[in-house]
């Protein structure tokens, strides 16, 4: 035989994956006999037996573990492709992402993605768990961590780091803090928030942290940063999604002082043989405006 017998690749695949004549025959929509005679073809070509009839099913030789997960891959590169392909025309992007992530540093972005590739439609899903991809029809994500999610590519985006904002009218009422300890005696803006004895310690501030005055107990940085905004107090937020109302004035920075407690923002997909078009587009266009440089 001087050509590859083409059609029995996907037939082998099938009888490896299965491990029996008849299922692959049910998926494949074929008799089982012509399963039969394709896997003779290819153990032909071969020139070596590839499977092992046992009494209830197949398992394969050392020849055929051998061939099962090329051809496992070739398969899977050539779906990536032809999905890519149908993928280039009317496309529509799923991004994951957390709500202020979303609200203030990506929304105010993302008309600049959507002029540079029109046939790309971009659909948010707001949510702070991380999702099953495949499952929700999730394309890609942004999501705080320490980047080791498993079975996922990360690249870093933005610091996760925090520090101390307020606003001009609140520190006219208030005065402003001189020194960073001074701060347990202000409106602290959700105050049991496990960022601030990170802060406070970074700041030097050692022995139990007594905090004086009442604050707001308020879930996300959005809503703390519109708070302090009004000025209802301080607050402890990454800079990054304030970074116009910090350089505006709006919001003042109280101190030099940016804590962490080791997570920060990343791109995330799926690991996959090949990238999608659309989700390497966006990856590239994100770390472009974070100031990266495009990471492969």
């Amino acid at each position: 035989m001087s050509s590859m017998p083409l059609p029995a690749i996907r037939v082998f695949e099938s009888v490896a994956r299965l491990q029996n004549f008849t299922k692959a025959a049910d998926e494949l929509n074929m008799t089982q006999s012509a399963v039969s005679y394709q896997v003779k073809l290819l153990e032909e070509f071969a020139g070596a037996p590839l499977f092992q009839r046992l009494a209830r099913g197949v398992t394969l030789t050392a020849k055929g573990e051998v061939l099962a997960p090329v051809i496992r891959r070739a398969l899977g590169e050539l779906g990536d492709t032809f999905r890519s392909i149908r993928e280039e025309q009317n496309s529509v992007l799923v991004v994951s992402v957390v709500h202020t992530f979303a609200s203030n540093w990506l929304t105010p972005r993302i008309v600049d993605f959507q002029t540079k590739f029109p046939d790309i439609s971009v659909r948010f899903d707001i949510s702070s768990h991380l999702v099953n991809y495949a499952a929700e029809g999730i394309d890609c994500g942004v999501r705080s961590g320490k980047g080791n999610w498993p079975g996922m590519t990360a690249h870093p985006l933005l610091s996760g780091g925090f520090t101390a904002l307020a606003s001009p009218a609140y520190l006219e009422r208030n005065g402003r803090p001189e020194t960073p300890a001074d701060l347990l005696n202000y409106h602290l803006i959700t105050p049991d928030d496990d960022w601030w004895p990170v802060w406070f310690r970074q700041a030097g501030v050692e022995g139990p942290l007594v905090m004086t005055k009442p604050g707001v107990g308020i879930d996300t940085q959005q809503i703390i940063g519109g708070l302090a905004l009004s000025g209802g107090g301080v607050a402890l937020v990454s800079p990054g999604f304030f970074q116009t109302e910090i350089d505006s004035g709006r919001l003042v920075q109280l101190f030099d002082i940016c804590a962490s407690t080791g997570s920060d923002y990343y791109v995330i997909y799926p690991e996959t043989r090949q990238i999608s078009p659309k989700v390497r587009r966006f990856r590239d266009w994100i770390l472009e405006q974070a100031g990266h440089d495009v990471q492969r």
